[in-house]
């Protein structure tokens, strides 16, 4: 699995702008063949703050999830709603294994 995680710190006024983009991308990118888990969510000590836990099955599934419509309408709406730069890490499964998913 490849595995990556967004973290975001959103402009106090565009919660609520935020929240509804990234729910259209989210629902329609938890649809894709290459998405195993696509989950949102929102720190609750710090409501600016979010997270992105995405998982593919593989590299393509990544890059394909890259170039689908919903994304890219995501990926320009979202760095003005933005107080930071959105931090993005990869991560490799441990447990559970990859069959298990």
């Amino acid at each position: 699995m490849h595995i990556l995680i967004v973290n975001c710190t959103v402009k106090q006024d565009y919660i609520d702008d935020f929240i509804a983009a990234t729910m259209e991308n989210a629902s329609n990118s938890r649809k894709e063949p290459g998405v195993v888990r696509f989950d949102f969510v929102q720190q609750t000590d710090d409501p600016t703050k979010f997270g992105l836990i995405e998982v593919y099955r593989s590299a393509e599934g990544l890059a394909a999830h890259r170039e689908a419509p919903h994304y890219k309408v995501w990926a320009e709406k979202a760095p003005d709603m933005l107080a930071e730069p959105r931090t993005r890490n990869f991560y490799r499964n441990i447990d559970p294994p990859d069959e298990e998913w």
